[in-house]
């Protein structure tokens, strides 16, 4: 265990149940000594102080729709070495955090981000980026399992995900935090570029996972399409103005982003997701958001004060071994209270559930403390497997428990 001590941010805002889920995953955490911080809304807070462990946790209350300015409450408050952000529509691997920190044990590294999974459980959102002054993120080639440190390339930075990220505290108070003018959307690319002109190094921390689940929000319905694209084009205003140093290349370089967000938008109206209108509507709405966000004013980033309060150490709820449930589909009820009863004794439990067919897996977190997978026997997890593949019970278990091998 590194002796580095960690404040996990989470900011939250209209979405209370996905909030809840993501400190139960918090909740056990483990290998890591760590305090957890909730900026969040009025309805946010309530969710949280039902939580059996709310009596640990730090609550800032906060209701506007600025995600920049949410985290830096958060940062004002953290007591811990290093800080590390999660989103609420998210949950950690519990060797998330011990994975994440531990590079810092380098001098140089100043921040590091982690792979992120998407809705399956079992698909990578985001690996290892790299993104240049007009935002656009590229692929980093990095070793799929060990820590990488990159050095900002020149032009560009090393991309962390919003999502799993964390950042040295003294380095986030020198820099004075998020920018307030990105209220949503390149918030961290904006830290990012900022970081890369200090010259600071980022660690690319495979091992260290998160579930990201894209939850419903202001921007976005809970079939994932684009309901509101004005925070987009505002920050992409900001963010050139402060990122690309030509001017007259600005014009055609939101002509082309433009362009990204139309072919999005129609692709979710070929999917049933949007209607023509919608995709008119959400046009106006980016094209509104980049005429405001070129006269939106530079906001002053002053510098982060030490925390007002003391390292509040959150006792993890993971005090028990690493155990493996599986079985048929039959038995599947027996064996989700079996392990819900080992997660209440502290253990950090993953359960696998095979059905004898093709079905694709999906693994997922259960309230409870449990890791659910659940899929046919011959059916794929990865999606890069074949689709239909013959295994016994046991072997396809081992190959199962082998892809989290150091994450849980």
């Amino acid at each position: 265990m590194t002796a580095l001590r960690a404040s996990v941010v989470i900011v939250s805002r209209g979405r209370p149940d996905a909030l809840c889920l993501c400190l139960a995953g918090i909740a056990r955490l483990r290998n890591v000594e760590y305090e957890v911080i909730v900026v969040a809304d009025p309805v946010g807070l309530a969710a949280a102080r039902t939580l059996p462990f709310a009596s640990d946790l730090k609550l800032v209350e906060f209701d506007r729709a600025n995600i920049s300015e949410a985290r830096n409450l958060g940062i004002a408050q953290a007591a811990g070495d290093v800080v590390a952000f999660i989103d609420d529509d998210a949950v950690p691997e519990p060797r998330w955090l011990a994975h994440l920190i531990r590079p810092f044990d380098d001098a140089r590294v100043a921040a590091a981000s982690g792979f992120v999974r998407g809705r399956n459980g079992i698909s990578f959102q985001w690996k290892a980026r790299t993104v240049d002054t007009t935002g656009r993120a590229y692929p980093a080639d990095v070793d799929p399992l060990a820590v990488t440190l990159l050095h900002p390339p020149e032009g560009r930075a090393v991309k962390t995900e919003g999502t799993n990220m964390a950042v040295r505290r003294e380095v986030l108070a020198e820099i004075g935090g998020f920018d307030p003018a990105f209220r949503f959307y390149l918030d961290e690319t904006d830290l990012n570029m900022r970081l890369a002109r200090g010259g600071y190094a980022t660690a690319i921390v495979p091992l260290a996972q998160v579930h990201h689940a894209y939850a419903p929000s202001a921007r976005r319905n809970a079939e994932r399409a684009v309901t509101d694209l004005h925070e987009i084009g505002a920050s992409t205003s900001v963010y050139l103005r402060n990122h690309h140093p030509h001017p007259d290349a600005w014009p055609a370089l939101v002509a082309s982003i433009r362009a990204e967000q139309r072919q999005r938008l129609i692709a979710q109206m070929i999917d049933g997701r949007l209607e023509p209108r919608d995709v008119r509507q959400n046009l106006r709405r980016f094209d509104a958001g980049i005429a405001e966000g070129r006269h939106r004013p530079p906001m002053p980033v002053d510098r982060i004060v030490p925390s007002p309060s003391d390292f509040r150490f959150f006792p993890s709820l993971a005090t028990g071994p690493t155990e493996i449930l599986a079985g048929r589909l039959w038995s599947g009820a027996r064996l989700r209270c079996e392990a819900s009863q080992r997660a209440e004794n502290g253990a950090t439990v993953s359960l696998y559930v095979f059905s004898h067919t093709g079905l694709f897996h999906s693994v997922r977190f259960l309230p409870e403390g449990v890791w659910l997978q659940r899929g046919g026997l011959w059916g794929r997890s990865d999606r890069t497997d074949p689709l239909w593949r013959w295994w016994r019970f046991e072997s396809r278990l081992k190959h199962e428990i082998a892809r989290t091998t150091g994450v849980r």
